[in-house]
């Protein structure tokens, strides 16, 4: 199969390309970085299938359980490996499904898979709160035949799909703007934060810091041909990224941080850190680190207009 021409990105007015690929098989818990991902229609291939919920169905994060953020994956090629600390191995195999259920995230009813009793101990155990009662918790797979789509409040008359993720397929930052962040955290004797503290699927290189918040659609070069994907949304940030990924401690100094410069007049006042993005083309095309990115700004741009 021949490859496809690669698409001419230097008539956009941003250039860049793709720092880091991240993927979050289990909502909530930790990303696995990876050097290339399939893009589907939903977004990154395995991103946010599974997840845990409560005795009712509903979904449970690291806003009310942060040990969730020490619950690595490992993507083999037939299953993922769950590790823990304290705990045995969990292998979950791709190919494999038991009793078909309705969970809830957010507002969304959705259809999905239990994945069984063993796993459901895995993560009632790890999960258990000194000193509250045992809550039987389940972990369950997003059902491929459902579509959930994103709110056309954001997408228009776009019918985008996303799994298990909060509201939309992609996250997008810019490395950029972790870098400031950084340096906000540093001057108030804090310490740095990854990246992944905000559960993004792409981290921008070569860009300046929020670039990302004024982009109208972004074309990576692929090696099928370019990839659009068009961002919609701000998002609005909550208690996660205070979150240490390697104690589950948590704090505020994140937050505290970027309340004195990220209060977003979009989304009336609320603090917000990287852009949702829908696919809008290139299902199947593989996202590769390293692949250029092109992008116009918006009419209306802040960022467009300063650099006229």
């Amino acid at each position: 199969m021949t490859a496809a021409a690669a698409p001419d990105l230097s008539r956009f007015d941003l250039q860049g390309r793709i720092g880091r690929l991240i993927v979050y098989p289990v909502k909530s818990c930790a990303g696995v970085e990876v050097q290339e991902a399939l893009l589907t229609e939903t977004g990154l291939e395995f991103d946010r299938a599974w997840m845990v919920v409560d005795e009712s169905g509903r979904f449970l994060s690291q806003r009310e359980l942060p040990r969730m953020a020490l619950i690595r994956p490992q993507m083999k090629h037939y299953e993922m490996v769950l590790r823990a600390p304290g705990m045995l191995a969990l292998h979950i195999a791709y190919d494999r499904v038991e009793a078909p259920v309705r969970v809830t995230v957010w507002k969304d009813e959705v259809a999905a898979y239990d994945m069984g009793d063993v796993a459901a101990q895995w993560f009632s155990d790890f999960l258990a709160e000194p000193g509250q009662p045992p809550r039987r918790l389940r972990l369950v797979r997003f059902d491929p035949e459902h579509q959930r789509l994103s709110s056309r409040k954001w997408t228009g008359e776009v019918l985008a799909q996303t799994q298990f993720a909060d509201g939309f397929a992609l996250l997008v930052i810019s490395q950029a703007a972790v870098d400031e962040l950084n340096q906000r955290l540093v001057a108030r004797g804090q310490a740095p934060v990854d990246a992944m503290r905000f559960r993004p699927n792409l981290v921008l290189a070569d860009v300046h810091a929020h670039d990302e918040d004024q982009l109208q659609m972004i074309h990576i070069g692929t090696e099928q041909g370019a990839a659009r994907l068009q961002p919609v949304k701000p998002c609005i940030r909550c208690s996660i990224p205070d979150v240490d990924l390697a104690t589950a401690q948590t704090g505020t100094a994140v937050a505290d941080a970027l309340r004195d410069y990220r209060a977003d007049a979009r989304m009336q006042g609320a603090v917000t850190f990287g852009m949702n993005v829908i696919v809008r083309d290139g299902v199947d095309h593989l996202l590769k680190v390293g692949q250029p990115i092109g992008a116009d700004f918006g009419f209306d741009s802040p960022t467009a207009a300063a650099r006229a």
